[in-house]
């Protein structure tokens, strides 16, 4: 199930850690079977090592044993003065299979007390054959022993056994075992350093390409320019068409709706001066004007929704927010002096809007507007550059200290053509606006209640963040 977990995990994850993630544990897994199998036979080697001095002893026994001479006066000997040391780990012991610790001839190091047989003997059986194995001493000391039967004919079987202490084997193969994970360990720590270097190497290129597509995206650049390996090449070339006919498409698109706008709006500016200077009723006239002015209106704010839903998003646009901003406030300063409000901006330096810059005027200002229409003095505008998706994306944030707006009319107020309050002047349409080009742009518009004390216009769109921050 972890392993699962796992997998899907990484699957999730970028290339370069996929990448990563899988080298490593392949590498740690070729490495920890490489270790096994080289202490498997370097333990090995070791015991064949150590049970031919063993077997050495064993031979001299068993040429002992042979010999012409009586049974009970034969003597053993083997030069070696560790076999006379009293628990020294190095044991001898000659004797029948069957006979009792008695009738046994022992090495002085057994001290009286008989050498069992192994415990994990290899399974080898017959006359002069060797049987290796492990097993334990009378102080639980553990020995490695060999043992090999003997035919002497009418005096029967005998079995000799020699052991050996098996901390020389055991230590042998542990200070073994330490030198090659020392060293498989520099050896993984090496190939991870490469590995990481590969990728780098290998994955540069989607990286420069990644970076040539976020200069179109903030609309510095038009196409994709550099060198790339084959492989990457044809991608690069794609997506350069791709926005020459999105361009294209886009160039089209803007032509019929100017086309469309000039077509309707002819006849209505016919109509308006046909009914000033027919004989009329003068309420049919005024009615006539008044239904065509609206017609006006409704054309010229679905041609603007046409002409923004066809170029919102489109690569290599962008708008730089804080001299648009700047130019807004001035704007509405001129409109709005005799109220005498004092605008506040912060934003921060070379934020920019991925966007048309008419359609993000179009959405602040009528946000400014709006907030002009209510303050009693004070209007706040604040842009910066919020992490979404992965992607900046851009906030402006426009309050007033007006008389707000309670929270069951704030959506009501957004409706196309909803005015809560006809005294003010105005059509009904701008925060319709401003919702349908956020949504044009997958963005977001929400009203809130302002720190001012009046309403909180918030809008998020498609944004860059800035390299240095400023506020003014």
């Amino acid at each position: 199930m972890t392993a699962l977990l796992t997998f899907f995990s990484l699957r999730q994850r970028s290339i370069a850690v996929r990448l990563a993630v899988s080298a490593l544990l392949a590498s740690s897994a070729i490495l920890l079977i490489a270790a096994w199998i080289l202490t498997t036979l370097y333990r090995e080697n070791t015991e064949r090592a150590f049970d031919s001095r063993l077997l050495v002893f064993a031979n001299n026994l068993a040429t002992d044993l042979v010999s012409p001479s009586d049974p009970e006066s034969r003597s053993f000997s083997l030069g070696d003065p560790r076999f006379d040391l009293p628990l020294s780990g190095w044991y001898w012991q000659v004797g029948r299979p069957e006979a009792k610790p008695r009738d046994l001839r022992t090495s002085r190091s057994l001290v009286g007390v008989p050498l069992k047989p192994a415990t994990n003997p290899d399974g080898k059986t017959g006359i002069g054959q060797i049987r290796q194995g492990y097993g334990r001493a009378q102080d639980d000391r553990l020995l490695r022993i060999i043992e090999r039967d003997v035919d002497l004919g009418e005096e029967g079987r005998y079995t000799v056994r020699i052991a050996g202490p098996a901390d020389e084997i055991v230590n042998d193969v542990d200070r073994f075992r330490f030198s090659l994970f020392v060293t498989f360990g520099l050896l993984g720590l090496f190939l991870a350093l490469t590995t990481l270097l590969q990728i780098r190497f290998g994955l540069a290129p989607l990286a420069q390409l990644r970076a040539a597509l976020g200069v179109i995206r903030r609309g510095e650049a038009d196409r994709i320019t550099g060198s790339y390996p084959p492989d990457i090449a044809p991608l690069a070339g794609e997506v350069n068409l791709l926005i020459e006919t999105n361009r294209e498409i886009l160039e089209r698109a803007r032509t019929q709706v100017g086309n469309l706008a000039h077509a309707l709006k002819t006849p209505l500016s016919i109509i308006v001066n046909e009914v000033g200077s027919a004989e009329a009723p003068e309420e049919l006239a005024a009615k006539i004007r008044e239904q065509a002015s609206l017609m006006r209106d409704q054309v010229n704010y679905y041609l603007d929704r046409a002409r923004a839903a066809a170029l919102a998003g489109t690569l290599g646009t962008s708008t730089e927010v804080e001299p648009a901003l700047a130019g807004l406030v001035r704007t509405f300063g001129k409109i709005y002096r005799d109220k005498d409000i004092a605008y506040e901006v912060s934003v921060s330096a070379g934020l920019r809007f991925r966007g048309e810059r008419q359609d993000f005027e179009e959405m602040v200002g009528n946000l400014v507007d709006n907030a002009s229409k209510w303050a009693h003095g004070r209007v706040a505008i604040r842009a910066e550059a919020i992490g979404k998706d992965d992607y900046p994306h851009l906030l402006v944030a426009i309050e007033d200290d007006g008389p707000g707006l309670p929270p069951e009319d704030r959506e009501a107020v957004i409706g196309r053509g909803r005015r809560l309050d006809e005294t003010k002047p105005g059509s009904g349409l701008g925060l319709s606006i401003v919702a349908d080009l956020a949504a044009l742009y997958r963005g977001r518009f929400r009203l809130e209640e302002a720190s001012l004390g009046g309403l909180r216009a918030v809008l998020e769109v498609p944004g860059d963040a800035p390299a240095a921050a400023a506020h003014h």
